[in-house]
């Protein structure tokens, strides 16, 4: 969980984009991030000398703060990541393609059967389903296997130094010697994203303080352990705590009427199932749709795209991330671990002009013509982009890195 992520798929999240909404990083065995090397820094040494007694001065004891700051290092590429964070331009399509990709699916149904008994007994206890659940997990840290590998306490004391958010990530810093004082955890087990997220469902410090429990009742909150429960249990009380109504769709995929008033659709616009019935809108058989409370129209992908209802548990979901994707990101991968099908509506082309199944040919036809796109996902990343500006210039022609329905033409004719 991040604080603020718009858009999961993005520099926003609290770890990689691989780690986010995966990156063809394989399933079987956690991922390690990029070792991140600690640089001398003296300005950053004097910041660490006065935190100590405003973290002493906020009740940590002096044993604590000594132990985890004396060890915590200046990590320039954390500074690095924080200030490249973009909002990535992708179509809903290309969201779920990676969030409920065949792996990710194949991921969480294996993770369902192999934890079946702990997940329902979270489900039981805090009353949101184990699908959800496992959604989350399966989106935050790609099952466990990404849950990040940086120093927390140096990460966070690196991007209070910094100052761009300082007295947030100070803020962040004082919660993570908490959970050192506390006994969760030791200072060497303390790892998670660049920006501080943690564990295997990516709890920054202060969420991780207010809503973490200790579900196994070995007296510590951990998260970061192979186990997964104390994690999963900790997203489940979250989601309740926030309002989670079980038994309840967070929205319903539907088909909107011809004429339909696009300027009634948003988050912001509710009205009764009722009435929205009466406006023509109906499930994607044509049916009424069942009565789950209020309900608001959301059209993510433009008038064109797929469009869905939304109920309370929509809203409660921005409470873990306010993108729209990544909400029905966890609403779609959860549907489709419980059965559910693919997402019947339209989905709209990029700004190429191209659909994934598009882009996933042409990087096929790249790599065959021996401009080698690392992969065939369908993401315009910085492989592709390279393998582009190859081709292009093998071609004479303008290098630009960027994808075109002419460019995929012209693979498909051998050039």
């Amino acid at each position: 969980m991040y604080f603020s992520r718009r858009f999961c798929l993005l520099g926003l999240s609290a770890l990689s984009l691989s780690a986010c909404i995966g990156g063809g990083a394989p399933m079987s065995a956690p991922a390690r991030s990029a070792p991140m090397r600690a640089q001398a820094n003296p300005a950053f040494d004097s910041w660490k000398q006065q935190f100590k007694g405003r973290a002493t001065s906020a009740g940590i004891p002096s044993s604590i703060v000594e132990t985890a700051l004396n060890s915590a290092g200046f990590l320039p590429d954390v500074i690095a990541r924080d200030r490249r964070q973009t909002e990535f331009t992708r179509t809903l399509e290309d969201y779920l393609g990676i969030a409920v990709s065949p792996e990710r699916l194949a991921g969480g149904r294996a993770a369902l059967s192999r934890h079946a008994s702990t997940l329902r007994a979270i489900e039981a206890r805090y009353d949101v389903e184990a699908e959800v659940i496992t959604a989350i997990w399966g989106l935050e840290s790609r099952y466990g296997t990404e849950r990040g590998d940086i120093p927390v306490i140096s990460a966070l004391a690196t991007l209070a130094f910094d100052g761009r958010r300082g007295a947030f990530f100070e803020s962040q810093l004082i919660a993570a010697l908490r959970i050192l004082q506390r006994g969760d955890t030791s200072t060497a087990n303390l790892r998670g994203s660049w920006a501080g997220a943690m564990g295997h469902t990516q709890f920054i410090p202060t969420t991780y303080q207010e809503y973490a429990v200790d579900f196994t009742g070995n007296g510590r909150r951990d998260i970061w352990s192979e186990d997964p429960s104390d994690a999963l249990a900790s997203a489940a009380n979250y989601l309740s705590r926030m309002g989670w109504r079980r038994g309840r769709p967070w929205g319903v995929e539907v088909r909107l009427p011809d004429g339909f008033d696009m300027g009634s659709t948003g988050r912001g616009s509710t009205r009764s199932v009722s009435a929205w019935t009466d406006a023509g809108v109906r499930d994607m058989d044509g049916r009424p749709v069942t009565d789950h409370g209020a309900a608001s129209i959301i059209i993510p992908d433009g008038p064109r795209g797929p469009a869905f209802m939304t109920f309370s548990n929509f809203t409660t979901l921005t409470r873990y991330n306010n993108s729209e994707f990544y909400v029905i990101g966890i609403g779609h991968l959860s549907d489709r671990l419980r059965g559910g099908g693919p997402i019947r509506g339209n989905f709209q082309p990029d700004r190429f002009g191209l659909r994934v199944g598009d882009r996933q040919e042409l990087q096929r036809r790249l790599t065959q013509a021996g401009f080698d796109t690392q992969g065939a996902d369908g993401v315009i990343g910085p492989n592709s982009e390279s393998a582009i500006r190859a081709w292009q210039q093998a071609r004479g022609q303008t290098v630009t890195g960027q994808p075109s329905r002419a460019m995929l033409e012209q693979l498909r004719a051998g050039g």
